[in-house]
């Protein structure tokens, strides 16, 4: 065990900038309505571009929170949205910044020996008001470009402008 987190450590630290964590401390978990409230969010502006979408919230610990499907959206897209956010909170980045590692190759590929990483855009650590992350959004069901936007969109919800 001790090896594999030395390894993870090692990897992690060898990504290179484009897939450094964010410094944010991880604060109180996201809680059901506020979880709600960003899938909500995520799934108007799925709406709004005609994407279908699965869409996940999960607390800290990667576990779900909040889980929304839309109607015709593609299976696999339910068990995508939950480990994208999960591999968001775990790993405190976007998911993306592990998509552009593994796209980098050399150092880069190391990402996929990462437990519950997943190197695919979709994935994003929700930010609290006070700079902690108190979870993870993810969404699934279109291009993992797509994917993003939506997620994006979640997670703007958490902090609206005043």
């Amino acid at each position: 065990m001790k090896r594999i987190l030395l390894c993870a450590a090692y990897v992690m630290t060898t990504l290179g900038a484009s897939a450094q964590m964010m410094p944010n401390p991880y604060g109180m978990s996201v809680n059901l309505d506020t979880a709600k409230k960003l899938a909500a969010a995520a799934v108007a502006e799925a709406s709004k571009k005609g994407f279908k979408m699965a869409v996940a919230v999960t607390d800290t610990n990667g576990d779900l929170v909040y889980f929304e499907k839309m109607d015709s959206t593609q299976i696999a897209s339910v068990q995508v949205s939950i480990q994208k956010a999960a591999s968001a909170t775990l790993y405190k980045r976007p998911t993306k910044k592990l998509q552009d590692a593994l796209a980098a190759g050399g150092v880069g590929l190391r990402v996929l020996r990462l437990d519950r990483a997943i190197p695919v855009e979709g994935g994003l650590p929700l930010v609290s008001a006070d700079g902690k992350i108190i979870g993870a959004i993810g969404c699934s069901g279109d291009t993992s470009e797509n994917d993003g936007i939506v997620c994006q969109a979640g997670a703007d919800a958490l902090n609206p402008p005043k």
